[in-house]
């Protein structure tokens, strides 16, 4: 009898998450036979020691028997107008409590707004580099991924002239993921309301990923888009699981904000979307009004003598004492995004680097070009350990990095 094999859908050959790819399997296969690694692949902060803060623990724990029925599709109302007041508050217009969409995290949001968004062939304008997620997502719902460049020289900020010259009759929305990630760039009011203005006079939903909306460092300051916006319409997506340190929970949400006879089709094309899921995940939902509300507990770990802001320090400290390693400064968010320069860059494969730092060194880091950039000599650390951790760390990279710098210098003195 002749075996067929189920066959897959031919798009996820486009689609890339090496966070969580063939590199995390390699780590998985070694830890199994004993080796021991520092794994910096995930901003996970459970897994690095930090804890969701206790008053949102309070939270789920004091509600945990209303937590068993379904809830309304967009979340519980309460939870909705706690979260259409803090809309309020930073500025964003017409924020009331049936524009709150709240998700099995911010992940799930996403494609479900992409889904309720694009037919076959529509253009979604994303950073390069961006979350992987943002351009998976955009295949698997038939879209087409128009890359705008963050450029290294550039503080990894876009340019919106740029970004305006990659419109098309098929485009229909912007994505900017602010604090950033993988690079840290926070972008300032200005570029925004010149993106905002672009968005505004070809008429695109404007998608802001803003999950790391309360990790800045030094004088960054967050600017949210919806309040820029204003009558423009805008997706603005937050979560507990970066700034709350609660990802587990998987507690997410989005704001559609912007003039109201511009969104109602769309408005009913995501609830639709959200009700075919019944709804997301109910106990977490009770910890949102205590994390919106409660007190500030990210900002003491991102000034100096905090564990965020200390690590970051050391990944600085690191990069100007090597020869091998150049680091834009990252202003936001749990990641540095260095590249590799000199004679180490020579030939260099961020991918193959990344393999053999894992194998030799120990070490799980993740490689530039799985963001979606078209450079390979990045990669991306997580800013989550310890500053003594991420010291060891980058003096195994560097490490490797001679090797190869010395390889090169052979290799050119002999051709020479």
């Amino acid at each position: 009898m002749t075996q067929h094999r189920i066959i897959t859908r031919e798009r996820l050959s486009e689609v890339r998450y090496e966070i969580r790819g063939e590199l995390a399997r390699r780590a998985h296969e070694l830890e199994a036979q004993g080796r021991t690694l520092i794994k910096l692949n995930i901003g996970n902060p459970g897994a690095f020691g930090f804890r969701a803060p206790d008053h949102l623990q309070e939270a789920i724990a004091g509600n945990l028997p209303h937590t068993d029925p379904y809830t309304h599709q967009q979340g519980l109302p309460a939870v909705r107008e706690a979260l259409a007041a803090h809309y309020r508050e930073r500025g964003a217009p017409n924020a009331i409590p049936e524009r709150i969409f709240i998700g099995n995290g911010v992940s799930e949001l996403i494609d479900i707004a992409l889904r309720a968004l694009l037919n076959p062939g529509d253009e979604v304008l994303v950073p390069s580099p961006d979350y992987p997620l943002w351009t998976a997502a955009t295949i698997l719902n038939d879209g087409v991924a128009v890359h705008y460049d963050c450029r290294p020289e550039n503080g990894f900020l876009p340019d919106a002239a740029q970004i305006e010259s990659l419109v098309t009759p098929r485009t229909r929305a912007i994505v900017i993921i602010n604090p950033n990630n993988p690079t840290g760039a926070v972008y300032p009011r200005e570029l925004l309301a010149q993106i905002v203005d672009v968005a505004r006079r070809h008429h695109l939903l404007l998608m802001a990923d803003e999950i790391y909306d309360n990790i800045t460092y030094d004088d960054a300051k967050f600017e949210p888009l919806a309040a820029i916006a204003g009558d423009s319409p805008c997706l603005s997506f937050g979560g507990l699981s970066k700034v709350h340190r609660a990802c587990g929970w998987r507690t997410g949400w989005m704001l559609l904000s912007g003039e109201a006879t511009r969104l109602g089709d769309y408005h009913h094309a995501i609830d639709l979307l959200g009700a075919l899921r019944l709804c997301s995940n109910v106990p977490g939902q009770f910890a949102v009004p205590a994390a919106l509300t409660g007190p500030d507990t990210i900002t003491p770990l991102c000034v100096s003598g905090g564990r965020l802001y200390d690590t970051r320090a050391a990944v600085v400290k690191a990069c100007e004492q090597s020869e091998h390693l150049s680091l834009v400064l990252p202003q936001g968010a749990l990641y540095a995004f260095p590249a590799v320069v000199g004679d180490a860059a020579e030939g260099f494969d961020d991918h193959l680097f990344a393999l053999e730092l894992l194998e030799v060194e120990g070490v799980l880091v993740v490689p530039g070009s799985s963001f979606n950039v078209k450079y390979r000599n990045h990669f991306r650390v997580t800013l989550l350990p310890e500053a003594g951790t991420m010291g060891e760390v980058f003096r195994r990279i560097d490490s490797l990095l001679e090797r190869y710098a010395q390889a090169n210098r052979r290799r050119n003195a002999a051709v020479a």
